[in-house]
This record gives structure tokens, C-alpha cells and sequence, in this order.
């Protein structure tokens, strides 16, 4: 028995180490963007697809493989999952334009998607009572940590390596993934669960990518394409959206909607007929689980946006090197890790909603600091925010998981899992799309307001905008660097950027604000006995 408990947390390590891999993924390139945007002369947009397609894919795929997961067995679709990664790490490594890495992140995204709820099935399935607890707070802590710690890995290489440093970033999955499947193997048992008779919900899984992908794309492309008048026009291959008097946004969002209704009707039905579902409605019956999703959704909506706006004002604006805009993100590690000791002590002391609702508190006050002390001049005041922000994600992370999961019934943990993780990628999408269109937006319209009061003409203002915007803030170090330019018109653009960011930082208080009061619905107790 002593060495069965042994082998469960070596393989709690594996476990972690597949959950990082896929997270480090998703936050690496923030630090690598300008390398990667000098080496394939990509454009904010492609900045913006090169991140969200990934989320994107991430988050819309997520309840199809908590679902198969429970059908084929958790840790072969666990394997499974991170030899498709790999396979798309190699290619985004050797990708020569935006159109093939973007490509690639999708791939990852299909890939990373099977990871996460897998991972965490298998931490519910493999512990129980006390163990649980501790090994959720493992699971959660490796999250909040590795967003962290993947800007600073990314930064190092980015750095360290020339101009193809970037690449580094990802083939290093290769040999990394193939440790974590050897470990996997050796220390980790399989775990699946009966079904009910019947096909798969085939339809259930496209209705749910569908859903996701039109919202998403909807909140991404309003800013290019127009959120109600047409800004461009919308091609794809030989079709294109003509002008019928309003943009493909509105349509989409719509869509969105139309997609999401038709889900929940289909998925009642299903589970009227008794048939297979990809979501168990009832789930959201179980208080805990209900209530720890809401909050889960609107508070990861404010906890990642802003980290894919802050690695491009360190470097852009204050003329950074990645890796030591990856330093200064290492204190959100810090925090995280720092956070998770503290947690791990409290453990039974404190009742897991009270240290959400700390954990929450703590990232809204990081960020309010970074939106009141971000200045185009010095970084240390928002080292000390990111610290505080990375103590609010240790502490929330893993005891949210927890309060979510606690209740629900052993033979729906993979649905379970794979919902609460789909919230929660959903809301990080959804906050990448709104700070980052937030971010772009407010630098547009301040730097024009710049530049006017400058006097600098309309039509050279119009194409000195458009390079700053397009190339994600890129073209103001190459500013710094041209006798041509006058610095006061760099200033502006370094201004206008700094704005930007803290108008993104209030967007993230907002959602954490909002996610602050939701925690008041959380069970009381660390059973979840009685919800508030």
C-alpha cells in the first residue's frame, strides 16, 4: 500500500508536468511576440490569431475530449493528447510565416485541449479526502505558477539563442513531452468510467465548437472588420462577405447565440433519451459546481488578459530584452508559488471559498496598481503588482478547482472536468479578446489624439498610427533608433501605448470585481454542503 500511495504521487509529478506543458505553451510566446513578429513580419492581428487561435481551440474543444476521456480512458487520451502537441510544437519551431504558425497553435490547441481535462480527471480519480485536497492545490498551483514561469523561459530563449531563439520555445516540448508520456506510463494508471448505450454526441461536440468559435472570432475581429458598420471586407479563399450594410461581427456574435440555444436544447434531449452526453445539465444543479463555474468563467476573464498586454509594453516601450521582461514577470511566479506554500499550511484552517475570495481580492488590487503606476519610464512598481497579483492566482487557482469539483458525482468527474476547465479556457479567450481589443482600440484613438495636438499632419499621422498598431507596439523601438523620427513623437506612441495598457488593466479589475462578488455564492464549508 506504502509504495501504491508513492507511485500515485510520483505520478501526481507527471501529471503536473503534462498540465505545464500546455500552459507554459499558452503563455510563452507573449515574451517571443517581437522576435516573432520581426522574424515573419506578422501584423497585430496575426499578434492577437498567433495567441487566441490556440485559446481558442483550447477552450472549444475541451467538453468533446472531458466526455471521450471517460469513454476510451483518461491517460491514453492524456498520451495521446501530448504526442499531437509535440507534433505541433516541432512544426510552429520550424514555421516561415504567420499563416503556417498560426496553423501550427491551432494544432496545439487540439492537442493541448485533450491535456488539461484529462489531467485533472485523473487527480480526482487517483485521490481521495485529505489527498485530494492537497493533490488539487498541486494541480492549481502548477497553473498559476507556469503562467508565469513561461514568459521567463520564453524571454531566456528568445534572448539567449539569436534571432531564432523563438524557436527554441517550442521545439523544446519535444524532449520535454517525451519524458512526461515515460512517466505517464510508469506511474500512472488508466481510469475510465462506464457508459450509457449509444453513439457519441457527434452533434453535441460541433455545436460546441461552433459556439465558441463564432463568439470568439466575433470579440477578436470587431476592431479590424467593424463591430456594426463594415470597417474591411471578410475573405475567405474565393468568398467574401460583401456590404449589405453592416459587418460579419454582428453577424457571428449571433450566430454565437443561435449556436448556443441549439446546444442546450439538443443536450436535453439527449439526456431525456438517456443517450451519451458531451454536457450533463444536471451537473449545474450541484450548487458547488454552479456556482465555483460562474465565478470561475468572469474571473479568468480578468486573470490572463492582461498578461498578453504587459510582455509587449515592457519590451516595446520600455526597450526591454525579453528575457528581462520575463524577469520582471517572474515575480507573478513568485506570488503564485509563494501563494500555493501558503495555501498548502492553511489546508483544513481555512475554508477553501474564503481563500478564493482572498485569492481573488489580492489579483484585483494587483491590477488596479498597474492601471494607477504603469508610466513609459519604469517598471518596478508593476514588478511589485505582478507579485501581488501571482500571490491572488496562487491562492484562487487550486482551491476554485477544489470547491467546483467537490460535490460531484464520481461517474460524471470527466464531464465535470472537462466543463469547469471549458469555463475556465473559455473566460481566459474571452479576456484575450476583450483586453486585447481594448488594448489596440484605446493606443488607436489616444495616439491619434497625440499626434493631432502635435501638429503632425493628417495623412503622415494616419500611416505613423498604423505602424504602431499593426506591428503591436514593435515600430517604437525601431523609433528610438531613427535620427529621423522626433522624439516627441516617439513619446506619444510610448504614451499612447502605456495608455492602452492601463485602460486593459481597468478592463481585468472590472471582470475581477465582478468575479469578487460572485465568490459570495460559494459553499461556506470545504464540502460544499451549503451554498450561500
Amino acid at each position: 500500500m506504502a509504495r501504491l500511495a508513492r507511485l500515485r504521487w510520483i505520478g501526481l509529478v507527471f501529471i503536473s508536468m503534462a498540465i505545464s506543458l500546455v500552459i507554459i505553451d499558452g503563455t510563452i510566446v507573449n515574451t517571443i511576440f517581437p522576435k516573432i513578429i520581426t522574424a515573419l513580419s506578422i501584423n497585430s492581428v496575426e499578434v492577437q490569431w498567433v495567441q487566441e487561435s490556440y485559446v481558442l481551440v483550447f477552450a472549444a474543444l475541451l467538453l468533446v475530449w472531458g466526455s471521450v476521456a471517460d469513454r476510451i480512458g483518461r491517460r491514453r487520451l492524456l498520451i495521446i493528447g501530448i504526442l499531437i502537441f509535440i507534433v505541433a510544437s516541432v512544426w510552429a519551431g520550424v514555421s516561415d510565416s504567420a499563416t503556417q504558425l498560426i496553423l501550427a497553435r491551432i494544432l496545439q490547441g487540439f492537442g493541448g485541449s485533450m491535456v488539461l481535462p484529462t489531467t485533472l480527471s485523473l487527480v480526482n480519480a487517483n485521490f481521495q479526502g485529505k489527498e485530494r485536497g492537497i493533490a488539487f492545490a498541486v494541480w492549481g498551483a502548477t497553473i498559476g505558477g507556469m503562467v508565469a514561469v513561461g514568459p521567463v523561459i520564453g524571454g531566456w530563449l528568445a534572448t539567449s539563442f539569436g534571432e531564432d531563439g523563438w524557436r527554441l520555445a517550442f521545439n523544446i516540448n519535444l524532449p520535454i513531452g517525451l519524458i512526461i508520456i515515460a512517466g505517464l506510463l510508469l506511474f500512472v494508471s488508466e481510469s475510465k468510467v462506464e457508459q450509457r448505450t449509444g453513439s457519441p454526441d457527434i452533434v453535441g461536440a460541433v455545436l460546441s465548437v461552433l459556439m465558441f468559435l463564432t463568439l470568439v472570432f466575433g470579440l477578436i475581429e470587431g476592431r479590424t472588420y467593424g463591430w456594426w458598420s463594415v470597417n474591411k471586407e471578410f475573405v475567405v479563399g474565393s468568398w467574401s462577405w460583401g456590404d449589405p450594410g453592416f459587418s460579419v461581427i454582428p453577424v457571428a456574435l449571433i450566430l454565437s447565440v443561435i449556436f448556443t440555444v441549439v446546444f442546450i436544447l439538443w443536450e436535453k434531449k439527449r439526456e431525456k433519451a438517456e443517450k451519451p452526453v458531451l454536457l450533463d445539465l444536471n451537473l449545474f444543479s450541484v450548487s458547488s459546481f454552479r456556482n465555483g463555474s460562474i465565478a470561475a468563467l468572469i474571473i479568468s476573464m480578468g486573470e490572463f488578459g492582461i498578461l498578453f498586454a504587459i510582455p509587449l509594453w515592457l519590451q516595446n516601450v520600455l526597450g526591454l530584452s525579453p528575457v528581462d521582461a520575463g524577469i520582471v514577470l517572474l515575480w507573478l511566479a513568485g506570488g503564485a508559488f509563494l501563494a500555493s506554500a501558503v495555501g498548502g499550511a492553511l489546508s483544513g484552517k481555512l475554508a477553501p471559498a474564503m481563500a478564493v475570495r482572498i485569492g481573488v481580492g489580492l489579483e484585483l488590487l494587483g491590477v488596479i496598481g498597474v492601471a494607477v503606476f504603469a508610466n513609459s519610464e519604469n517598471f518596478w512598481p508593476i514588478a511589485g503588482f505582478l507579485f501581488v497579483y501571482g500571490l491572488g492566482i496562487g491562492l484562487a487557482t487550486a482551491q476554485l478547482t477544489g470547491v467546483i469539483m467537490v460535490d460531484v458525482p464520481m461517474d460524471k468527474i470527466g464531464q465535470a472536468s472537462g466543463s469547469q476547465s471549458t469555463v475556465r479556457q473559455v473566460g481566459s479567450a474571452l479576456g484575450i479578446a476583450v483586453l486585447g481589443t481594448v488594448l489596440f482600440t484605446q493606443i488607436q484613438s489616444n495616439l491619434a489624439s497625440k499626434l493631432k495636438d502635435l501638429g503632425m499632419p493628417d495623412s503622415i499621422a494616419e500611416g505613423f498610427n498604423a505602424s504602431v498598431v499593426e506591428s503591436a507596439g514593435g515600430s517604437i523601438q525601431m523609433m528610438v533608433n531613427d535620427p529621423y523620427v522626433p522624439i516627441v513623437f516617439v513619446q506619444a506612441a510610448k504614451d499612447a501605448f502605456t495608455d492602452g495598457v492601463r485602460w486593459s488593466a481597468v478592463a481585468a479589475a472590472i471582470f475581477l470585481f465582478l468575479g469578487f462578488i460572485a465568490t459570495f455564492r460559494l459553499a461556506k464549508t470545504p464540502h460544499g454542503e451549503k451554498a450561500e
